[in-house]
């Protein structure tokens, strides 16, 4: 009697239908989603990849490449729609239009492209009249130049000559002659450039002295003195110059105090304003009061 698992002779092996270990472990891997999706679109993105590497690793090729890149990109510039041709100034006088027409420094025509706005804008900035400036392109090929412009509100004076002011103290030109701005009011001294918004409030709280102030000093780089016609001087505060002012407007129309014979009102002190007399006021005073000087000759 033969056992079952014995084999006959000329009978075939029967393979195993189960798979290997390594095989098990191979099958599960590919069907897991990650290598799958990697598969299907990583490798042939890893491919591309791989040719236009190998296809730029060649200098001629680099360089065909950047010859058509610029080609297209001036054909694109250089059309017509893209082309300015005329600078318009808008918001400034004559002369000053002038000025900023020389330092834009744009040739034209050329493509917009071309035209660095930017450094053309601090260029006309830097010019003292310019406040601010703002181009663009519009259409049409026109370069549009929109000047907000420093309008002088004071002469300065100084050691170095007259200098016309923004109601901030930014200078806006120089000055030949005083006579040139009539129609401005003028303030001197160190640092009166700094102050000339408090010396804009003087004006404005002036009043009937208006018309006969000659000018404001700026005293010390602290304070301020009217100087005023008939070689008449207000010393002012430091602290609250107006307010100071105004007191003295009130008493001057009580008294009338501004059209006698004074040389300074000293306002410094709030409590004790002090008149100083010119000479010959004061002479008559004395002799109002009694009071006689002898010379007496040693």
């Amino acid at each position: 009697m033969q056992p079952l698992s014995a084999r006959r002779p000329g009978s075939r092996t029967l393979r195993d239908p189960a798979p290997s270990r390594w095989s098990y472990r191979v099958q599960r891997v590919m069907l897991t989603p990650h290598l799958r999706a990697f598969i299907r679109k990583g490798l042939p993105m890893l491919a591309l990849l791989g040719a236009v590497a190998l296809y730029f690793a060649q200098e001629a090729n680099r360089v065909a490449l950047l010859t058509a890149t610029n080609d297209l990109r001036e054909q694109f510039e250089d059309r017509p729609e893209f082309r300015v041709s005329l600078a318009s100034i808008e918001g400034a006088s004559d002369d000053l239009a002038d000025a900023v027409r020389a330092r834009l420094d744009v040739r034209l025509p050329q493509s917009s492209f071309d035209i660095d706005l930017t450094a053309a804008r601090l260029r006309i900035e830097a010019l003292d009249a310019v406040k601010r400036a703002d181009l663009r392109v519009r259409s049409g090929g026109v370069l549009q130049v929109v000047i907000t412009e420093r309008m002088p509100v004071a002469v300065w004076r100084t050691d170095e000559g007259l200098t016309l002011v923004d109601d901030t103290g930014y200078r806006v030109a120089g000055l030949t002659a005083r006579t040139d701005r009539p129609d401005l009011p003028l303030i001197a001294g160190t640092g009166a450039a700094q102050a000339t918004p408090d010396a804009l409030d003087l004006f404005a709280a002036a009043g009937p002295l208006g018309p006969r102030i000659r000018g404001l000093v700026r005293m010390g780089e602290r304070r301020w003195d009217i100087v005023l016609d008939r070689n008449q001087r207000i010393l002012l505060p430091e602290q609250n110059p107006v307010r100071a002012l105004e007191r003295l407007l009130a008493l001057d129309h009580v008294q009338d105090i501004m059209n006698r014979d004074l040389t300074t009102v000293d306002l410094r002190n709030d409590h004790r304003p002090i008149l100083r007399l010119t000479p010959y006021a004061l002479g008559e005073l004395r002799r109002a009061q009694g009071i006689e000087f002898v010379e007496n000759a040693l």
